[in-house]
């Protein structure tokens, strides 16, 4: 018998042109802290002024706070919850991708209850304290299709000081409202598209062969997988390809109904919690091959790669090396064939302190993947990565 829960209680407009629509929402606040990155790419494209003229006719006041920075840290999430409670803001509009959602929700929490948000972080070092007070409200508007943050309670935030990269996740987390537009995504360079897509794949991968996982969860994680195959490379190869964009959306959302993730995001964490600068996607790319390598190898999720391999077309799948190769083509023809691991800063020398920090980062769950992984496995996956 599988038991499990399913509560999901954002509401969800999701489809091209969709942000024209959130006016007529009823939306949770009168003063709303519009978040966004410390780029320009949301007032380059029109986004933001978009957003302004949405709340603008909903009768919302907005003030701007544009300093998230990709890998949000813990200092962007109290000079935004600081300002949002010098201007009497009563919610937050998150516009962007998983970095500028993952800080908002943050910034909600930290606008509603004192001290620091890593007095409330799980990780090595943090205060593992439960907040008092609920996160305020938050509006979810997302310009990337990857994290599917716009659709859960989790958070990724790092410390740079104890070279912390990690979840924070409480139940009031979750937004109110999102809008999934993919209009708002036709803009994403192809690079970043890739990365932001091979994201939503790993979670629907992760999901599959996650020992814990049942039914709900393989449901949306396979259709996810199927869809990422089939438009990912055309939305890289052709950013203006409409029905791709749509589709990817699609995938992005459906796997973050259901996200069970397995100590490859743990490690990927680990890396990011030292190279600040590292891309969350581009760093699972990096260690994909050698992470299910390992357990192809093994035999270890025969079945459950099976499925995923069929999912991306290999009809004839009977073994979990034919997912090894339909995921190897699908890297290629993203174009992230040669992403290297050095070329993000990482030397070999380092990769001996990551198993440590595995233990003390929140990523995934560890204990649910195909096999109980060691540190000395952790550092062979690594090692077998690195180039």
């Amino acid at each position: 018998m599988y038991n499990f829960i399913f509560d999901n209680p954002v509401r969800v407009l999701f489809g091209p042109g969709q942000l024209k629509n959130l006016h007529k929402e009823a939306l949770p606040g009168k003063k709303a802290l519009i978040a966004t990155s410390n780029g320009s790419s949301t007032k380059k494209y029109g986004y933001l002024a978009a957003v302004e003229k949405e709340l603008d006719l909903a009768g919302v006041a907005h003030v701007l706070f544009d300093e998230v920075r990709p890998n949000p840290t813990d200092k962007n999430v109290m000079d935004g919850a600081k300002k949002m409670k010098e201007e009497g803001c009563d919610f937050i509009v998150a516009l962007g991708g998983g970095s500028v959602m993952d800080c908002s929700k943050c910034i909600a929490l930290m606008a509603a209850n004192d001290g620091d948000i890593w007095d409330y972080s799980l990780s090595g070092a943090g205060g593992k304290k439960t907040p008092k007070s609920d996160a305020l409200p938050i509006v979810c508007i997302t310009t990337s299709a990857g994290t599917a943050s716009e659709v859960d309670m989790a958070s990724v935030i790092s410390k740079d000081e104890s070279h912390e990269k990690t979840g924070i996740f409480f139940a009031s987390m979750m937004p109110t409202l999102s809008v999934v537009d993919s209009d708002l995504m036709m803009s994403v360079p192809p690079k970043f598209t890739a990365y932001q897509g091979m994201d939503a794949f790993f979670h629907a991968s992760e999901t599959v062969v996650n020992t814990k996982h049942h039914p709900m969860a393989e449901m949306f994680a396979l259709k996810t997988i199927e869809l990422v195959a089939e438009y990912l490379p055309r939305c890289v190869k052709d950013g203006s390809d409409r029905e791709a964009r749509e589709m990817m959306a699609y995938a992005n959302t459906f796997a973050g109904y259901y996200m069970m993730c397995t100590s490859a995001h743990t490690m990927e964490h680990t890396m990011g919690s030292f190279h600040e600068n590292l891309v969350h996607g581009a760093g699972l790319i990096m260690i994909a091959e050698a992470y299910y390598g390992f357990f192809a190898d093994k035999k270890a999720a025969e079945e459950n790669m099976v499925k995923m391999a069929r999912a991306m077309g290999a009809e004839n799948a009977k073994s979990g090396q034919d997912f090894m190769a339909a995921l190897k083509k699908l890297i290629r023809d993203v174009g992230c064939a040669d992403l290297r691991m050095s070329d993000a800063g990482i030397t070999k020398e380092e990769l001996r302190l990551y198993p440590a920090k595995v233990h003390e980062v929140l990523g995934g769950d560890i204990t649910a993947d195909p096999l109980p992984l060691s540190d000395e496995d952790y550092l062979e996956i690594f090692e077998r990565a690195y180039k």
